[in-house]
This record gives C-alpha cells, sequence and structure tokens, in this order.
C-alpha cells in the first residue's frame, strides 16, 4: 500500500464519526433517487405492458342505447385497430355478512372468443359462460376483501330483479387497475367492485338484445385520437352519445398518472437538498483537515511528491466518503423501494409488480452524488494544489480581530466574555455560519414539509365532509327520474331529510380552452350539499347562471362575467351560452354547479333528477338497507360516514409513513450538520479552550462558549427553517393539485413547533457527545500542538 494510501486510511479512521455522519447525509440523497425514480420506472414499466399486453382502450364512450350494427362504421375509422361494443351497468349488490348494500358495474364479455379491447387478466378459474346466466368473473381486489373464491355465491339486483350469481374466475383489467366506487375518495374494494357476464347473458337481463351502451377502441400508435374520438361522437350523435374521450379522462388512468408526477416531484426536489448538504459538509471537514495538515502538505511537496498527487489523494478522501454514502443509499433505497413497491400493490390492481433495479440508476445516483462531493471538496483541493512548500510549512497568518457592534463600549456589557468569545467566532466565519445555519434549517423545513400534511388533510376532511358534503348517503338512480321519485325516497324508512340534485355531463368550452365535467343542481337553501364561497361560507345558488370552482375557472381562465360555452354531451352536443355568476371552493374533481331549475331550463325535457341526498336515523340503517335492496330504480348508494372514515384510513397511513420518512431524513441532516459543526470549532479551538482550562475555568464554563455558538446557529436556523418549509409545502401543495382533488395549503403553528423541538432535540444530543470530547481534553497534548 502506497504512503498516501495509508495516510488516507488513517485519517479515516481517525474521523470515522464525521465521515459517517456526511455519508449519511449523502446516502439519504442517494436513497431518494433510488426510491423516486425506481419507483417511477416500476409504476410506469408495468402499466405500460399490462396496457400493451392486455389491449387497453384508446378512446372511451358511453351512449344511451345504440344498435350493433354500427360496429362496421366504427372500425372503418383512420386509425381504430380494434373496438369492442358492451353493456355497462351500475348495479346494487348484497353481500354476505354486509348489511349496507355494495355497489359493482356489470360489464359485458364477448360470447366467445376475447375482448378486442380491455382484455381480462385470468388469476385463479375460469371465465363465464354463455350458456350459464349466473355465472361471473370478480375483480381481485373486491374478491379478496369478500373471502371469494370460484363457487363463492353472492346477491345482485340485476333490472329489478335480484340473482344470486356464481363466482367461475377471479380477474384483473387494465380498465379498473384503480377501481375507485361513486363518491369515494379512496378506493374501497369491500363496497365497490366489478364483475363480467357473457354478452348474451347480459343483454338479456338488461332488455338490451342487439344494442350496445358502451364503447372501448384501441387506436393505432401512430392514430390521431382526437380525430377518432370525433368521429364516434358523429356516430353516436343520434343515440345519446355522452362524448368520446381518451384515456386522460379515464379514472383509472388519471390516478395512476397522478402517482407518477408526485414520484417525479420526489425526484427532482428532495435530493438536491442532501446533495447541497454533503457538498457543504465535505468542504467544511476539508478545509479543515487541510489547515491542520499545512506542514505535512508542505513536506511532502518538498520530498517530491506532485501537487497532483497530493491533490488527488484529498479527492480519493471525498471519493470515499461518497462511496460509503453511495453504499448506504443504494441500500436504503432498494430496501424502502420494494417497501413501496408493496405499498402500490394495495392499491393499485396489477398482475405483477416489480420493483426496478436498473443499473443505471444506480449508476446515476452514484455519479450525481459524487460530483456533488467533489464539487464540495473542489476550494479545498484547489487550495492544496496551489500551495507553495514553504508558504505550507511556515504557520497560518494569525486571524485578525476587530471590534463589532461596540462603538462606545457598552453594547455588549450585558454578556460575558465567554458569550463574546462564541458570538466572535461566528462574525469570523460569516460564510460557514451562513451555511451552517442554512443546512440546519433545511432539516426544520423538511419536517414542516412533513407535518403540514395532518394540518391539511384534516382541515379537507372538515370542508367536503362537514361544510360542503353533509348528507349521510347519496342514492344513484339508473336512469333520471321525475321530481315525485324524491317523495318516495323520503318516505322510506330512516331518512329524516331528503334533498334532490341532477346531474348532466357536459363540455365546457371557453375560446380554446375546453374541459369535459359533470354540472350539479343544487336546490334553494341547500343543507346537505352545500356550496362554499372562496372563504368557504355557504352560498345560496343564483338564479341563473354557473358556479365555477375554482379550479375550473382557473383552467378554462373564466372569470365572473365571462359567458362560456356549455355542450350539452347527452342533448345530441347542443351548445349553449351560459354566464359565470361565481367563483366558489371545491377540493374534489372539477365542479360546476346550477341552480335546480336553471339547470332543468338548459338541459330541457322539463324537472328530472338523478338521484337524493339523504340525512338518515342511524337507529333505522338496517331498516333502510333491506328498502334500497328492494328498490329497483336506484343504482348505487355512497355512504358519506364509510367514505370519510375510509379516507381517514387510507390518507392517514400514507402520511405517517411519509411523515417517518421525512423525520428520519430531518434527523439525518441535523445531525451531520451540527456534529460536524461542532467537531469543526472543535478542533479549531481546542488551544483556546483548553487555555481556558489552564487559567481556571469549569468545564461547563468552557463548554459553554462552544455550546453558545451552536445554540445561536440552530436559533438562528429555526425562522430560516420555517419560511423554507411554509415555501416547500407550498410547492407540494402546488405539485399535485390535479383535476382530482387537491389539498388544501394550511400549516397550523403547532406544525413549526414540533419541527423545531425534533431538530432541537437532535442538535442538543450532537452537541452533548461534542461536550464529553471537550470534558476529556488533554490539556498538555493540545497546548503542544501547533496552530
Amino acid at each position: 500500500m502506497a504512503v498516501l494510501d495509508r495516510k488516507l486510511l488513517r485519517d479515516i479512521l481517525r474521523m470515522w464519526a464525521q465521515v459517517l455522519a456526511i455519508a449519511l447525509v449523502m446516502a439519504c440523497g442517494v436513497a431518494t433517487i433510488v426510491i423516486a425514480v425506481g419507483g417511477y420506472r416500476s409504476l410506469e414499466q408495468t402499466r405500460t405492458a399490462f396496457y400493451d399486453r392486455y389491449r387497453f382502450a384508446t378512446v372511451f364512450s358511453g351512449l344511451t342505447r345504440a344498435p350493433l350494427h354500427l360496429r362496421a362504421r366504427m372500425a372503418s375509422i383512420a386509425g381504430v385497430s380494434g373496438l369492442e361494443l358492451r353493456i355497462v351497468k351500475p348495479v346494487l349488490l348484497d353481500m354476505p355478512g354486509m348489511a349496507e348494500p355494495a355497489t359493482a358495474i356489470a360489464v359485458s364479455i364477448p360470447d366467445r372468443g376475447v375482448p378486442a379491447a380491455n382484455r381480462l387478466y385470468l388469476r385463479i378459474g375460469r371465465l363465464p359462460e354463455p350458456g350459464r346466466p349466473g355465472e361471473v368473473a370478480v375483480t381481485e381486489r373486491f374478491a379478496t376483501a369478500h373471502r371469494m373464491a370460484p363457487g363463492s355465491t353472492f346477491d345482485a339486483i340485476l333490472n329489478g330483479r335480484k340473482r344470486t350469481l356464481t363466482v367461475t374466475g377471479i380477474v384483473l383489467t387494465p380498465e379498473y387497475i384503480y377501481a375507485l366506487g361513486p363518491g369515494d375518495m379512496v378506493p374501497d374494494p369491500r363496497r365497490f367492485g366489478v364483475f363480467f357476464m357473457p354478452r348474451a347473458v347480459l343483454a338479456g337481463i338488461f332488455d338490451m338484445d342487439g344494442a350496445f351502451n358502451d364503447v372501448a377502441i384501441r387506436a393505432q400508435r401512430s392514430a390521431d385520437v382526437q380525430a377518432i374520438e370525433d368521429a364516434v361522437d358523429r356516430i353516436l350523435k343520434p343515440f345519446g352519445g355522452t362524448g368520446a374521450h381518451g384515456r386522460a379522462d379515464q379514472i383509472s388512468h388519471a390516478f395512476l398518472d397522478n402517482e407518477l408526477i408526485q414520484l417525479r416531484a420526489m425526484a427532482t426536489v428532495i435530493p438536491p437538498v442532501f446533495l447541497f448538504v454533503s457538498a457543504f459538509l465535505v468542504n467544511m471537514i476539508l478545509s479543515r483537515l487541510i489547515v491542520l495538515e499545512r506542514e505535512q502538505i508542505g513536506l511532502m511537496k518538498a520530498v517530491g511528491y506532485g501537487a497532483g498527487a497530493i491533490g488527488w489523494h484529498y479527492a480519493k478522501l471525498t471519493l470515499v466518503i461518497a462511496l460509503i454514502g453511495i453504499a448506504i443509499g443504494a441500500g436504503a433505497g432498494n430496501w424502502l423501494g420494494h417497501g413501496l413497491t408493496r405499498l402500490y400493490a394495495r392499491f393499485f390492481s396489477f398482475p405483477f409488480l416489480i420493483f426496478q433495479q436498473s443499473l443505471d440508476l444506480y449508476a446515476i445516483a452514484a455519479a450525481t452524488s459524487a460530483l456533488a462531493a467533489l464539487l464540495g471538496a473542489a476550494r479545498a483541493i484547489w487550495i492544496v494544489v496551489t500551495l507553495p512548500p514553504a508558504v505550507a510549512m511556515q504557520p497560518p497568518a494569525p486571524a485578525r480581530y476587530r471590534a463589532f457592534l461596540t462603538s462606545d463600549g457598552n453594547l455588549l456589557s450585558a454578556f460575558s466574555q465567554l458569550t463574546i468569545m462564541a458570538f466572535r467566532h461566528l462574525v469570523r466565519w460569516p460564510v460557514r455560519s451562513l451555511l451552517t445555519t442554512l443546512g440546519t434549517s433545511l432539516a426544520v423545513a423538511l419536517l414542516v414539509t412533513a407535518l403540514f400534511s395532518f394540518d391539511s388533510i384534516a382541515f379537507m376532511v372538515d370542508t367536503v365532509f362537514f361544510r360542503a358534503e353533509r348528507q349521510d348517503a347519496t342514492l344513484s338512480f339508473g336512469v333520471e327520474q321525475p321530481p315525485r321519485a324524491l317523495q318516495s325516497v323520503a318516505a322510506m324508512p330512516g331518512v329524516l331529510r331528503a334533498e334532490p340534485f341532477r346531474a348532466t355531463a357536459v363540455i365546457l368550452h371557453h375560446g380554446y380552452r375546453e374541459r369535459r365535467l359533470v354540472i350539479s343542481s343544487v336546490p334553494r337553501q341547500a343543507d346537505l350539499a352545500r356550496v362554499l364561497d372562496l372563504n368557504l361560507d355557504p352560498i345560496d345558488p343564483p338564479p341563473a347562471g354557473l358556479m365555477l370552482s375554482e379550479r375550473v375557472a382557473s383552467l378554462l381562465h373564466l372569470r365572473i362575467g365571462d359567458l362560456a360555452e356549455v355542450e350539452l354531451l347527452e342533448k345530441a352536443h347542443q351548445v349553449v351560452r351560459v354566464p359565470v355568476t361565481s367563483i366558489v371552493q371545491s377540493y374534489v374533481g372539477l365542479a360546476v354547479y346550477m341552480r335546480a331549475e336553471a339547470l332543468d331550463g338548459l338541459v330541457g325535457g322539463g324537472p328530472r333528477i338523478s338521484g337524493v341526498r339523504v340525512a338518515i336515523d342511524p337507529a333505522r340503517l338496517g331498516d333502510l338497507y333491506t328498502a334500497i335492496k328492494q328498490t329497483p330504480v336506484i343504482a348505487s348508494i355512497a355512504l358519506q360516514g364509510i367514505s370519510r372514515q375510509r379516507f381517514r384510513e387510507t390518507i392517514g397511513e400514507n402520511i405517517t409513513i411519509m411523515t417517518s420518512v421525512y423525520t428520519a431524513l430531518a434527523v439525518i441532516i441535523a445531525f451531520g450538520v451540527v456534529y460536524n459543526s461542532a467537531r469543526i470549532q472543535l478542533s479549531e479551538r481546542a488551544r483556546e479552550l483548553a487555555g481556558l482550562r489552564v487559567l481556571g475555568f469549569t468545564r461547563s464554563e468552557v463548554s459553554s462558549v462552544l455550546l453558545i455558538e451552536l445554540a445561536s446557529i440552530v436559533a438562528l436556523a429555526q425562522p430560516l427553517g420555517w419560511i423554507l418549509g411554509y415555501l416547500f409545502s407550498w410547492s407540494v401543495v402546488r405539485g399535485f393539485e390535479s383535476d382530482l382533488f387537491r389539498i388544501p395549503f394550511v400549516v397550523n403553528r403547532s406544525t413549526f413547533a414540533v419541527a423545531s423541538l425534533v431538530v432541537l432535540a437532535v442538535a442538543t444530543l450532537s452537541a452533548l457527545i461534542v461536550r464529553r470530547r471537550i470534558d476529556s481534553l488533554d490539556l498538555v497534548r493540545v497546548l503542544k500542538t501547533r496552530d
């Protein structure tokens, strides 16, 4: 082993604690890159493979009813490689051991052969056969929630008649990777499922012989998807077509896209924080090491070692630190990546999901980390390379001190001399003090970014479930009903109050911008489902005009008083110009409201209702559930209490995991910065502190010089960390904002307090470790050391 390599090994063993602290910070950056980029690749590649192998449709359209002979016209559209004309119906289920009704989607599959689009992956059993009317294949998550296996049975209300269905197979489909039930904000496989039946059987049950009400089209890779959508709309317009749309508006695909956006943001934002801190720490420790080894550097140059060899020696020290961090980060990232994959498996229904461990991913993470470390060490290494041997062998010029904050000698009289010594050192190295403060503040900022989620989600739950959607259940009809259906629902057992609503699908246009959404009606003086203004106060709908959520108004660049073009999809795509009368707040979906009478007038055909929101007497829930199961016109039920509980459980679990990870990262940053800063200060001021001990100061008094300096840095880091955390949190809210949901930006004061307390605790622990070294200083050895 070469002499310089032996010195390198000795330096690493001597500074092992500082090396490990820096390596851990760097490992966090590496692990984050591996987790985020690896998770993104895993999810994206799995989705792409599943879509391609099982022919996920490119264009979708619903309609009222159309004859099957339209197949030839749609198949001849340029760019269409396959299409499936289906029967799709919402149904209620009566599940064994479950009091409340469940909701499902019944989907037809070809009597023979495989679907041209949206094929099924058969996990267990077989597909149902046309000659056996009661057979179905069910989606895996629904089957798992109810412990189903081939041969299991359950009851479904199909076209007003309860039928017993037998499970023949358990399947997965690219169309329902993320299966979201009506009224739910997160999947609840216990209350929502999808099952498949042969076309001939489903057509006979719903009187759809020779007809279809849903289209799934697979386009060629080079096809003009918009042209296909326009052609489909023209063909289906006379048959109640609700407007063709692409994958972007398909719920399952949209949620997957949202998850990929979040992973991309994680990979972009978080790693640079750790790489910056690790580069700063490398610079700090290497700069001090070079100061301590000036004489050795001069001797090495004097005896023949070139500047390049000595510079490479210190570069190797930097690379060794980086390699330790890369090794720890790669291992942690791989382990946490597999954990992320298991978490995905709980939400997304894939036949397989493998965390990608591509070598290029680890190479990118390693190269980025090593480069950051070398950039941090560049200035210190340059000093080594350019330092003349004669200058290196001389002691460095003593520091020049100047008075500050004391024009009359009285401004600092309130402080002891030991405190002034601590402040003097902060001012002597202003850049290093500022960077140390910034590094500590980043730990506070990360904690604020993690903890604010609890504040925002709690506020969101309160707004959505207690201020706006205050009903206990929402009953939706299979087809629109006359207003007298409201009285029938109100007469059901346990119903205390009932409010009707109408929902119609539209495309809202403003200039070249457009969005596909649903306009919902709001009755006057609504109490169960209220519309909230931007201050979250309930407002009564105006007699006419559109009430747009803030998100819709922003997307379409609409303001109060503007005229929007409303394309009524269920009314032969008739276009009507309607003024915008209000901008309101909604955190879920793209919400648009109108007063009930105004929407009836817009759509035409007289007053109709799509469903009813109800308040329920908890003591009569069982009777109400029984009545609903016996009411053929009700196609689905959304239970607000269960949805709220499920949302809290799911989001709470995710936030807990995220908070745990962020807390660990913040602790590592705080420990790495404060501990290394304390060790550097101790090495620089060892003679000074030993001299104080010789002069008669106690251990606690001597330690206070260093601890006051650290305490000042940590204290200054708190408000800076709050500001950065506030900005990071705002960036998270903006980055995760989508058409599916928005997280309100809420940060409580307690969040700042908890973040600071955690960092202060870690900083105190770091300082106490260094305090032990101060107490055990070898005074004779330190005082003999040449500065």
